[in-house]
């Protein structure tokens, strides 16, 4: 048996389907020498039954059993107040926390004792970390999901067609954010046939945007050079003005647009405004709308909701696509746990999990060098 045991829970958020092991993982941590718990019933949103944990090599055991039991608990989002309350002292949790959104429940946490390693806080330029980039993984599922649904949702045909009933055009679809999720979702389009552009705030995300063969949006603004980018992997947050002038110069593409996919993020604080009601009322009608920065901090779009679909009068169809990546809970549950196994083999190579303060990756991912700014997902 290992020196280390590890529990992953079922997700008790709404709407939560993913899991944060799988049993794939499972077999490799118990290679590892680490044992793992999981609570009934955590991967049946996912389409895992607790027998394939079983022969995988897991206990599966009631919640109460592993929080008594587990070194450290695995989870996706930040635990709900009883989850959190069942935490004991000298415990490690591990998952997406969210500090920046829910600084109170982290400090809470620490306060009781309660060790907190989130995924969410590791800088992407860390290129020996690169397996264990949560973020990524969960924002390539999010950028194909984005373009599949906008698909969906669209009356028309994404590619061209030539038939005997005549020829009909492909989709003109305008992604804006060329981070991870719009590459993907830019990708994803193409492949099914549409006519993409993108537009990124980060000049250097040119030759990305039209490597995937889509067009760059030459908008001309004043805005200042983005000091800092290069280090973080993340685009810096617009000033007010910067973003007025962004989305002046954008509406008339937008306006053009069949299909806009938004994907510019600012972790746990307001997304930046790109699409205006104005704009949206501009666009023609059974043009769709996905907005994947949909929360309760807003989002990219004037007017859309998270988890919500609108039909507005003018037959325009908003999406406030916020959580994605549980839409496709299988196969961002099995990415994400490739990145915890990837996080508990670093943390406890030797049978023991240790948290070392002088390490670059688990400062990183327990608050000790994460720096803040703007994202495009």
């Amino acid at each position: 048996m290992g020196t280390v045991t590890v529990g992953a829970v079922r997700e008790r958020a709404p709407g939560e389907r993913r899991v944060a092991l799988v049993p794939e993982a499972v077999t490799l941590l118990r290679r590892a020498g680490i044992d793992v718990l999981v609570e009934a019933g955590a991967g049946s949103g996912a389409w895992f039954a607790d027998a394939d944990y079983t022969e995988a090599g897991a206990t599966v055991v009631a919640p109460e059993d592993l929080y008594a039991r587990a070194d450290a608990v695995l989870c996706v989002g930040p635990p709900d107040p009883e989850s959190a309350e069942a935490l004991r002292t000298g415990q490690t949790l591990i998952g997406l926390l969210e500090p920046l959104r829910h600084p109170a429940l982290v400090e809470e946490l620490t306060g009781r004792g309660v060790r907190t390693v989130s995924l969410d806080l590791l800088p992407r330029t860390l290129s020996r970390a690169q397996s264990m980039d949560a973020l990524t993984s969960q924002a390539n599922v999010a950028g194909y999901k984005a373009a599949v649904l906008a698909a969906d949702s669209y009356d028309r045909f994404y590619p061209m067609l030539t038939t005997a009933a005549g020829t009909m055009r492909p989709a003109q679809v305008l992604v804006l954010g060329a981070g991870v999720a719009g590459l993907q979702a830019i990708a994803t389009a193409r492949r099914l046939g549409a006519v993409v552009s993108a537009y990124d705030v980060r000049p250097a995300s040119r030759e990305e945007v039209e490597s995937l063969g889509a067009r760059f949006l030459d908008i001309q603004t004043a805005q200042a050079p983005e000091p800092g980018a290069e280090q973080t992997g993340y685009a810096r947050e617009l000033t007010e003005e910067e973003q007025q002038e962004q989305r002046v110069a954008l509406d008339e593409h937008i306006a053009r647009s069949d299909i806009v996919i938004t994907t510019a993020q600012v972790p746990g604080r307001k997304p930046p405004l790109l699409v205006t009601a104005e704009v949206v009322g501009r666009m023609k009608p059974g043009s769709v709308v996905v907005d994947l920065a949909a929360s309760e901090f807003g989002g990219n779009v004037e007017g859309t909701e998270a988890d919500k679909t609108t039909v507005l009068d003018n037959g325009v169809t908003l999406i406030g696509a916020g959580r994605l990546p549980s839409a496709m809970a299988t196969a961002a549950s099995t990415a994400y746990a490739r990145n915890l196994v990837a996080v508990l083999r670093h943390l406890a190579p030797a049978g023991e999990l240790v948290l070392d303060p002088t390490d670059e990756i688990t400062a990183a991912l327990t608050g000790g060098a994460f720096q803040t700014g703007g994202a495009s997902s």
